[in-house]
């Protein structure tokens, strides 16, 4: 077990399979030193924890949460990719999607969810760039969507 999944493990947590794509993609690709992955959704054994808008369906610290599932989600498919997350150097950037009402704007606190969960798994490594956009909607009315661009050794 590399150290990054015993912390993940110290948090009472366990890096899940990843989840077969939804449509033509794959969940991670390496470029060089970097992987960037697909979206990922908050899905736990195939399946999505919710569904609906953050501010109406979904509280934002809910919606935090489920960031925090994506982000681990995110960490398998660069395990899937790489087969090593002790090779990750340091998270350079994340997206997060935040599917919301037009009065919500709270979306940089709902990705604080994936964005502190990277902090206690990966240290120093984990502290990155970040955007956090309010979207419409995500495919199967997932409240959220994060993605991630991680540095690897070679």
């Amino acid at each position: 077990m590399s150290l990054v999944e015993q912390k993940i493990a110290d948090l009472g947590l366990l890096l899940p399979e990843t989840s077969k794509p939804l449509a033509a993609y794959i969940p991670a690709v390496q470029s060089g030193s970097l992987v960037f992955t697909s979206g990922q959704l908050p899905m736990r054994d195939g399946q999505l924890l919710r569904t609906g808008k953050v501010g109406a369906e979904v509280s934002a610290e809910d919606a935090k949460a489920l960031a925090e599932v994506c982000a681990l989600n995110a960490l398998a498919a660069i395990k899937m990719a790489i087969g090593d997350l002790d090779k990750i150097v340091r998270v350079v950037k994340v997206v997060g999607f935040v599917a919301s009402t037009p009065v919500f704007t709270g979306q940089p606190g709902v990705i604080n969810g994936a964005s502190e969960f990277l902090g206690r798994v990966l240290g120093d490594k984990g502290i990155h760039a970040r955007s956090a956009v309010g979207v419409a909607v995500l495919p199967l009315d997932a409240p959220v969507e994060v993605e991630l661009i991680v540095e690897i050794s070679r």
